[in-house]
């Protein structure tokens, strides 16, 4: 079975790190931005972080500015304000893309892994985003492309994809299977 350890991707200053460093951790690997809707959710994430990374748990954050134009600024500009403006500590890679021919490879495989989960029709957010992509892509329920900024994919500490997690769901949801996979 493949997993996430098969990958590479690049830190903000692009250096080369290998997945493998993150074996035997449940990871949490999220697409962000920084002038969305969901950019509170660094805070929420930062809160995971510190209550389960003693146990092995990490957040790993992939800036992605194919959504709305809102992950703009660069790498270390996008790094400081996350740090500044929610204190976050998690590792923050470089900014990738998710979809679409040129995607990162790791974001193809955690989509071929787990495909669209539905948004949660009570989150006030959700007829938004339904309204947007529709507008755009009226199959997009049947696609596993990612849908907007604040993905999550739970892997397990075999690095295998457990869980796809849209940017309407609940972190505490996520945080009772990142509790079990613990």
């Amino acid at each position: 079975m493949r997993t996430v350890y098969e990958f590479s991707v690049k830190d903000r200053k692009g250096k080369e790190v290998s997945l493998k460093e993150y074996a035997n951790e449940v990871l949490l690997i999220v697409n962000t931005a920084t002038k969305c809707g969901f950019t509170p959710q660094y805070e929420e994430l930062e809160k995971l972080y510190e209550k389960y990374h003693a146990q092995g748990f990490e957040v790993l954050d992939f800036p992605c500015n194919q959504f709305g134009s809102q992950a703009p600024g660069t790498d270390e500009s996008i790094h400081q304000f996350c740090k500044t403006t929610f204190g976050t500590e998690f590792p923050r890679f470089k900014k990738v893309k998710v979809n679409g021919d040129d995607a990162d490879q790791l974001f193809k495989f955690l989509k071929d892994q787990k495909g669209f989960a539905g948004f949660d029709p009570a989150h006030k957010l959700t007829p938004v985003l339904e309204e947007i992509l529709a507008k755009d892509a009226p199959d997009y329920k049947e696609t596993s492309d990612i849908k907007w900024n604040f993905t999550k994919f739970l892997t397990n500490k075999r690095g295998q994809v457990v869980a796809r997690f849209e940017p309407t769901e609940s972190l505490d949801n996520i945080a009772k299977q990142i509790e079990e996979l613990l």
